[in-house]
């Protein structure tokens, strides 16, 4: 059994400074996720789930502790190196989708690839977007998609870049209870073909129980944890590092 961290962070805390005085919405948080595994992040608002996600996706420091993201201490990083690990090791996925309303359907989803200079992007997105079901809506924009395709957009451009470590924050907040069932389907489809690393923020507990493993947070602090997972995914699509099909795109390393 593998057991190869791709996340460890260590004793993280965050307090931003206000006028009212310091506020901590992290309290001393450590776990490790190993290659390949799922792990869902639960608890009430302000327990401190999106704030922990950033930190470990290097969108912002810590005010003490150590995030290691694939070998590398974020906090150690500068912002363009940072910058260059979420482009070659991280896919995002945002409750609000974050698509570039200017652009395509395609065009998004080409945007991460594009950003590396590789030609094969079209064919890639293409590829990807006919996985999610949304080959008949490749020359859409943003506001002629349901929020459905929309985030089915997001999660074929989080995929794309073949990335080591996915975090999804929220992927269902905006969506009906269908909508998102569906949504949620295909992200755990995508990261067993891919066998990439899943980091999922959610309020619904049955979402959550889908992952291998469950953080909760209350306070600030977790509370509960049921532990690293004993088995993690090895990836069969053609997304997986030595996937067949479709040429895989390699992202420098």
């Amino acid at each position: 059994m593998q057991t190869t961290p791709i996340l460890d962070v260590q004793h993280v805390s965050k307090t931003y400074h206000t006028g009212a005085g310091p506020l901590t919405v992290l309290k001393d948080i450590s776990f490790c996720l190993t290659v390949g595994t799922t792990c869902a992040v639960v608890g009430p608002s302000g327990s401190g789930k999106t704030t922990l996600l950033g930190l470990c996706a290097g969108l912002d420091r810590p005010s003490s502790g150590t995030v290691i993201l694939h070998g590398h201490t974020l906090n150690l990083l500068s912002e363009d190196a940072l910058a260059t690990l979420r482009n070659t090791d991280v896919g995002f996925v945002f409750q609000t989708f974050q698509l570039i309303p200017t652009l395509t359907a395609l065009e998004n989803v080409m945007v991460p690839v594009e950003l590396r200079g590789d030609r094969r992007a079209r064919a890639y997105a293409v590829d990807l977007l006919q996985q999610v079901g949304l080959g008949d809506r490749l020359q859409h924009y943003p506001v002629q998609l349901s929020g459905g395709e929309q985030q089915r957009v997001a999660l074929a451009r989080a995929f794309i870049g073949q990335p080591r470590i996915l975090f999804a924050d929220e992927p269902t907040g905006n969506l009906d209870a269908e909508t998102g069932e569906m949504v949620i389907k295909l992200l755990f489809t995508l990261h067993q073909e891919a066998g990439t690393s899943l980091i999922l923020v959610t309020h619904d507990f049955e979402f959550a129980q889908q992952a291998q493993r469950i953080i909760r947070l209350r306070g600030g602090m977790i509370v509960e944890d049921s532990g690293p997972p004993q088995r993690h995914s090895q990836g069969t699509g053609p997304w997986a590092p030595g996937g067949t099909a479709s040429e895989p795109l390699q992202p420098a390393r």
